[in-house]
């Protein structure tokens, strides 16, 4: 059962007109969110991102902030699921041909919940293979990293990328040439016990588990700063790992054929993942209470 514009329908029912901007254009805003045990993992957060990013670009949900949250709920519920994923997403809805929005009258709002399995279990035993993509990370003059849009053409061009090299993900530059984020996920690296990040203005997003991890980091009594990285940075880490919704926490093995530390998930990783799934597992908002 999806969520399209109120109604819980038929995933062979759930269409969107040809004439919709998001198709036309990319011209609409999204969300990923995990839930697990029956309970969304920071559902506030991800629909106040949300309704950033569509502010950003003039972009009116039609649906105030508390509705938003119920339809994710009860799409969640309509499929009888306990753990899996959420891909929000509001479209500028149908307009004719032509660039202009204003001739969408209404937005469309489309809620999908299903089971998700990024990575197999052997990469969060083992780490992922990474390499550098030529395709840059867009600039924020162009359009501000924050907002999170369904315009993902880059990202895509540098997956494909990735996966012709044989790697799991790829390492997008900015372009000052500095390590920005890769296709899906934000970058960690750990030297000497100190933990590093790229910060917002390398042109990331500043991903929701992003934001977990670097807080369960520093309660941890762990010193973790948000700096330039290079790829130098990086090849030469004692440890990598990358977060991201779907993701979750997940180690980093090699990057462009330069093993990461001893080429296993090391100790702060390993305490990453484990403090991360242990948040997850036991706080977010109810879904069946």
């Amino acid at each position: 059962m999806v969520y399209v514009d109120g109604q819980l329908l038929p995933e062979k029912d759930a269409k969107v007109s040809v004439f919709d901007h998001g198709l036309l254009y990319g011209d609409g805003v999204f969300e990923g969110i995990r839930f697990y045990n029956s309970r969304v993992f920071k559902l506030e957060e991800h629909i106040d991102r949300l309704y950033d990013s569509a502010k950003a670009i003039h972009l009116d949900i039609g649906m105030d902030h508390a509705a938003v949250c119920a339809a994710v709920c009860d799409t969640i519920r309509a499929n009888d699921l306990h753990d899996g994923y959420v891909r929000l997403v509001v479209t500028r809805g149908a307009g004719g041909l032509g660039l202009s929005p204003y001739r969408c009258e209404t937005a469309s709002v489309i809620v999908i919940a299903s089971k998700i399995t990024l990575y197999p279990e052997e990469n969060y035993r083992d780490g992922l293979k990474l390499v550098t993509c030529a395709t840059r990370r867009p600039t924020a003059d162009s359009l501000s990293p924050a907002v999170k849009s369904l315009n993902y053409l880059s990202n895509v061009m540098a997956k494909i990328e990735a996966i012709a090299a044989g790697a799991e993900e790829g390492v997008m530059l900015n372009t000052q040439g500095l390590v920005s984020e890769c296709t899906g996920d934000n970058v960690f690296v750990v030297k000497d016990g100190k933990i590093s990040t790229p910060p917002v203005s390398a042109g990331i997003l500043d991903g929701i588990t992003r934001r977990v991890v670097i807080d369960l980091a520093r309660e941890a009594g762990h010193e973790l700063v948000e700096r330039d990285l290079s790829r130098y940075d990086l090849y030469t880490a004692d440890e990598v790992f990358l977060t991201g919704t779907a993701a979750e926490v997940i180690p980093v093995r090699v990057y462009d054929e330069r093993e990461i530390g001893d080429g296993k998930p090391g100790p702060v990783t390993t305490e990453m993942m484990t403090a991360f799934r242990s948040l997850v597992e036991s706080t977010g908002t109810e879904i069946y209470s």
